[in-house]
């Protein structure tokens, strides 16, 4: 009604004035025809609809209150700057009850009850003046816009003012943009901010993409300890063999002894290989390896989950392991010793292979190896290595995962065995993944035994499969 106001009284306002009848009758009708239009303009108006934005509360509070400070009754002044704000906004939800008493903490004893300045010493220096005003302007709106990149920074202040709400959106934006940029910040952020989610987060991220998104800056960060955790873990996603976790692991240390390195990653085996080579060099009268070094002994905790079983079966990455010297020889002797009797035993005692699933056994001790496969389409590959006489292809076709043990059908580059049936005991895991390495889908057989007589064929079963991929 106020757009019609408006408008009959700029109508009048533009008649002739009052005086002559011609005027009087001119005045009639356009009140007669302003009689009209009224009536249609009122339903129009009243039935048009008018598309117009309004001020929300949180954000007119926002932008009032918090930005422009108006009627402030305290003020916080920390890290150079000064923010003006609302007692009643430092105590609106639960925790923040504690907050006043919290700045009291940092700041000393209140004097007076209204005293209303407040000088913020700031201990935690992943807090700067742009996390506070954050963490801050969180109490006058509804949502935050938080970027990963000033993600920690946030989170940092916002657990030094207990913000549980700030906090928990902190941790969900974390865990939706891990990836080889953010995984290793992430994951310390967490560890010191007490996020166990988040940390559990980038482990399993780490896990499964340690071998496929390897770089120069994340084997900078990884630390001696959460490697350990790495390799240790049955969950650990090997992409091709065991050698393949050894020379990640060189890589690994020589980044860790040199970091101030700055190369590609293409340079970076090359380079690892020329440093330790010197090392070798430096070593040769002493007849001691690498790892029983000062320099090498903080890395053995990591090199020991190494399951050298599966490394010394290739003759060429045997002689790498050899030349390398940085597996001490007592740790090698044992491992051949242990493979020699496994030879023995399968050959002379008829040892079929496991009966039954021991799955500490299966975790810590089987030969961990995956392919990984660029689109949808078939394929077929075997693992490189003697496995005592059992050369298991397997195949990858119509969604479906197929083991066949060969002994007789294709041609095999060592002896196989032949022996009327063996056993397999495994686990099967297929992983769908983005480009960031945030898991898509996962599927996994579980552990199975499947004895296979000589060149039989046999499905591998995995629930839901096909739909899944």
């Amino acid at each position: 009604m106020g757009s019609l106001s408006s408008r009959l009284l700029g109508q009048e306002s533009a008649l002739p004035p009052a005086g002559s009848c011609e005027c009087r009758k001119r005045k009639r009708s356009l009140e007669c025809q302003c009689d009209t239009e009224t009536d249609d303009d009122l339903e129009n108006l009243l039935n048009t609809p008018r598309r117009k934005k309004l001020k929300s509360t949180s954000k007119y509070i926002y932008q009032t209150l918090f930005l422009n400070g108006e009627n402030s009754d305290i003020k916080i002044c920390a890290l150079g700057k000064e923010w003006n704000l609302h007692k009643i906004y430092l105590c609106q939800v639960s925790t923040m009850s504690l907050i006043l008493d919290i700045l009291l903490m940092f700041c000393g004893s209140w004097k007076e009850s209204n005293m209303n300045v407040i000088e913020l010493e700031i201990p935690d220096h992943n807090i700067d003046a742009e996390a506070l005003q954050v963490a801050f302007g969180s109490l006058y709106r509804d949502d935050v816009l938080l970027k990963p990149s000033r993600v920690i920074a946030i989170l940092a202040a916002a657990c030094m003012l207990q913000l549980d709400g700030l906090i928990q959106q902190c941790g969900e934006t974390m865990k939706e943009t891990i990836s080889v940029q953010t995984v290793c910040s992430y994951s310390s952020a967490a560890g010191v901010y007490g996020l166990d989610s988040v940390k559990k987060k980038c482990l399993e991220w780490l896990l499964n993409n340690l071998m496929t998104h390897q770089s120069v800056d994340l084997f900078r960060e990884l630390s001696i300890n959460m490697m350990k955790q790495l390799i240790c873990s049955p969950d650990l996603l090997v992409m091709q063999v065991e050698m393949d976790v050894y020379t990640a692991l060189k890589k690994w240390m020589f980044l860790q002894l040199v970091p101030s390195w700055n190369g590609s990653l293409k340079q970076l085996l090359s380079e690892a290989d020329a440093w330790f080579t010197k090392r070798r060099k430096e070593l040769e009268d002493t007849g001691i390896t690498f790892l029983e070094t000062e320099q090498g002994c903080p890395f053995v905790p990591v090199f020991k989950h190494l399951r050298m079983q599966y490394i010394i079966s290739d003759l060429a990455s045997a002689k790498i392991i050899e030349r390398d010297a940085l597996i001490p020889s007592e740790w090698l002797s044992s491992v051949y010793k242990q493979q020699w009797f496994t030879m023995l035993r399968a050959e002379q005692d008829n040892d079929t292979g496991p009966q039954e699933i021991n799955k500490d056994e299966l975790e810590n001790n089987s030969m961990r190896c995956g392919r990984r496969l660029a689109k949808d389409g078939d394929y077929c590959w075997r693992w490189t290595g003697f496995n005592f006489g059992f050369d298991l292809l397997v195949t990858y076709t119509n969604r479906y995962i197929i083991f066949k043990r060969n002994t007789l059908n294709q041609p095999c580059s060592g002896s196989v065995s032949l022996q009327m049936q063996r056993n397999i005991a495994f686990r099967l895991r297929l992983v769908s993944f983005d480009t960031n390495g945030k898991v898509i889908c996962s599927r996994t057989s579980g552990y199975q035994i499947l004895s296979l007589e000589k060149d039989q064929v046999r499905n591998v079963f995995i629930q839901s499969l096909r739909s899944a991929f």
